[in-house]
């Protein structure tokens, strides 16, 4: 790696959440790490290719073999920042946090567990906020006030705060998106492919916009569990 792809490199994983210091690897790579996650990327450069590994599979959106070749600074920053989005909302971690949040604060009265929960839930919208990029994973709509942070298990069924705040327990979605899923009239496949209910009449799918290019790409298997829930136990049966 020459100087000057080593400061493009350094750079891209300072703006991109790698804020420590970048390792020189014995191979000519760098490795990219936070004091946020415990993760790591490695990242080859050659002129206008880079090259791109995890620590963890979980962190690249299609690898192929764990590495991902990209050209171009735009998809380096994109790939960088989609792994750093999802290292800071794995598993456990969101949970953690309000565990910590929740030791401060009293949890007496019926009011003071509803602001304990409603504490959860805005750490849950703010992960999922990061994870999707802001979002909605199936129309794209990007107006933050508009998204809703939907479970695909739902809360109240969850069995453990890990659960109820898994990110990979969620969907960044549109309010009528959100609705028809809250509502079991529309899933998804483990590989993110729209299911709509028989009960949902076609008229009203019209109405709503409902359409067969809705897919949500990027699944992870961390999600198959979830889904697997949400269309045996949520997902409307015809009547």
């Amino acid at each position: 790696m020459t100087p000057m792809e080593r400061l493009r490199v350094e750079k891209a994983a300072a703006d991109c959440g790698f804020e420590r210091t970048p390792v020189l690897l014995t191979d000519g790579g760098m490795e990219l790490r936070s004091a946020q996650f415990p993760e790591a990327l490695a990242v080859y450069a050659d002129g206008n290719e880079f090259r791109v590994s995890a620590s963890t599979a979980t962190l690249l959106d299609g690898a192929d073999d764990g590495v991902l070749v990209v050209s171009g600074l735009d998809q380096l920053y994109s790939i960088l920042q989609r792994a750093s989005a999802v290292a800071r909302t794995m598993p456990n971690r969101v949970a953690d946090r309000f565990r910590r949040a929740k030791k401060h604060l009293p949890q007496t009265t019926e009011a003071e567990r509803l602001v304990v929960q409603r504490v959860g839930q805005d750490l849950y919208r703010t992960a999922l906020m990061d994870y999707w990029q802001g979002r909605c994973c199936v129309t794209g709509l990007a107006v933050p006030a508009l998204l809703r942070a939907s479970h695909i298990k739902p809360w109240a069924k969850c069995q453990s705060d890990d659960e109820r705040l898994d990110v990979f327990n969620g969907f960044l979605l549109a309010p009528h998106v959100d609705a028809l899923f809250d509502g079991g009239w529309i899933s998804f496949s483990d590989q993110g492919s729209l299911l709509v209910s028989e009960a949902l009449p076609y008229a009203a799918r019209v109405q709503l916009g409902v359409s067969s290019e809705w897919n949500i790409a990027g699944l992870k298997p961390e999600h198959s569990s979830y889904l697997t829930f949400h269309r045996d136990n949520e997902f409307r049966r015809a009547s």
